[in-house]
């Protein structure tokens, strides 16, 4: 037999292999996606790490209130060839002098007031610790939306591929059917051929969904963070809520999603900064004390050994009185930015309105395919069902059967995809309202 004409038996023999291997595939539900994701994505865990590193942040300590307790030693020696002449005109020399001193204890500084400064910068620490929770939230927001939406786009997959399978049965059929009427005289071998060559336009188009089914698992693999050659199948049901109102998701929008929380914070943060750049106008005061030893020892001179100890302390205050009106410049960039930030809210606010009224049209329109798709794939079966039994009997060209084939399956595959648009329309509503669930 010649190898071109082994190959649609290869074929078949290859999509029996895959129908008997999909039944030992894992079942992968989207619940189990989300829970791989959430642990594994490294998008989330890097936003994790920054939260926890903001958060560690968030200390008095670090704002400067808590004083710095230190520990300090020093030692100074040298060997010098020494000549003194003294007042009564004595004259000392001596070779290899050694002088050696020792000091050590321990010191304390503490900035007592900053004009308030300190507590600003206190409380700008834990505005970042929530500006990095808002990060965090719109990190897992983003990476549970994009695991739905490549689940559900692989259930779409799914389905047509089960579609291809159905019309690849029925052009066998056929093939098979126009084989038998040819070897009795009822048929052309031009029958033969067209079914034959419409057989293997279905092979095509099934191994070119193959590959994109194949490819958006690949992609969700990824986005779970797992090996990419995992394999798993998918659940076929895609329950969609047709309930959802628009005043509803505007007003989740306006307290939930976190792009416009990080905004809001990021202004309160702007105005700790001025508050802070206003603390410069006050004296700074610090204190400081101490408890030190020191011990020196000189070969030549009046005092040849002495030891010290006690403590020091003092107080310190200082004021800018003239900085090159640097002071007035950073007051007015500081409040520069609270205007920037009051424009950035209200545009973060505009466009998710705008994005959620452009969604919400695209979700009614989708649940208008939904119904539509439905009714004509149902009307495209039952003429398939009819068509190919007047095809059987020989009733009807060959034409008609291979049209009403085609719009069957263009009639399924299109409903399928008016189903995922139509869950991808109801993801991107609950995520702009930051309120997305698994439902």
């Amino acid at each position: 037999m010649e190898p071109y004409k082994l190959w649609p038996l290869y074929l078949s023999l290859c999509l029996g292999i895959l129908s008997l291997n999909a039944h030992s595939q894992e079942l992968l539900t989207l619940e189990e996606a989300v829970e791989i994701a959430l642990e594994n994505n490294y998008d989330i865990r890097l936003a994790k790490n920054d939260l926890k590193s903001d958060s560690l942040g968030v200390s008095p300590g670090f704002a400067g209130m808590l004083p710095r307790v230190f520990a300090q030693a020093s030692t100074n020696n040298s060997t010098q060839n020494i000549s003194q002449t003294r007042s009564s005109g004595e004259v000392i020399e001596l070779d290899n002098a050694k002088n050696n001193n020792l000091s050590y204890g321990v010191g304390l500084d503490w900035t007592i007031f900053d004009g308030l400064g300190m507590f600003a910068r206190y409380d700008q620490l834990k505005e970042l610790e929530k500006l990095g929770k808002a990060q965090l939230q719109s990190t897992i927001l983003n990476r549970v939306s994009d695991v739905m939406i490549t689940y559900y786009d692989l259930v779409q997959h799914q389905q047509q591929l089960a579609a291809l399978d159905s019309t690849l049965v029925i052009s066998r059929q056929r093939l098979e059917l126009a084989d038998n009427r040819f070897s009795i005289g009822k048929a052309s071998k031009l029958e033969v051929l067209n079914a034959q060559v419409d057989l293997n336009t279905d092979k095509t188009e099934h191994i070119r969904q193959s590959e994109v089914y194949a490819n958006t698992k690949i992609r969700l693999n990824e986005i779970m963070a797992r090996d990419p050659e995992t394999d798993f199948k998918v659940r076929d049901e895609v329950l969609i809520e047709s309930n959802l109102e628009l005043a509803q998701l505007e007003r989740l929008a306006t307290s939930q999603n976190p792009e416009l929380q990080a905004q809001l914070i990021s202004k309160r943060i702007s105005e700790l900064e001025l508050k802070q750049l206003k603390g410069n106008r006050y004296p700074r005061i610090s204190a400081s004390t101490g408890y030190n030893f020191s011990d020196s020892e000189s070969s030549l001179g009046f005092t040849t050994k002495n030891n010290a100890q006690g403590w020091n302390y003092g107080f310190a205050a200082s004021i800018d009185i003239f900085n090159g009106s640097n002071q007035n410049r950073n007051e007015k960039i500081a409040k520069l930015q609270i205007e920037n930030s009051t424009l950035a809210i209200a545009q973060q606010s505009q466009t998710i309105k705008t994005q959620l009224h452009t969604a919400f049209q695209t979700y009614q329109t989708n649940l208008s395919l939904i119904d539509l798709e439905t009714s004509n794939q149902e009307i495209a079966k039952e003429n398939l069902d009819i068509t190919l039994a007047k095809y059987k009997i020989g009733t009807i060209p060959t034409i008609e059967f291979r049209t009403a084939q085609l719009n069957y399956i263009r009639a399924t595959l299109r409903m399928a995809n008016a189903i995922y648009q139509a869950k991808l329309s109801e993801i991107t509503l609950k995520q702009l309202a930051g309120s997305l669930s698994l439902n």
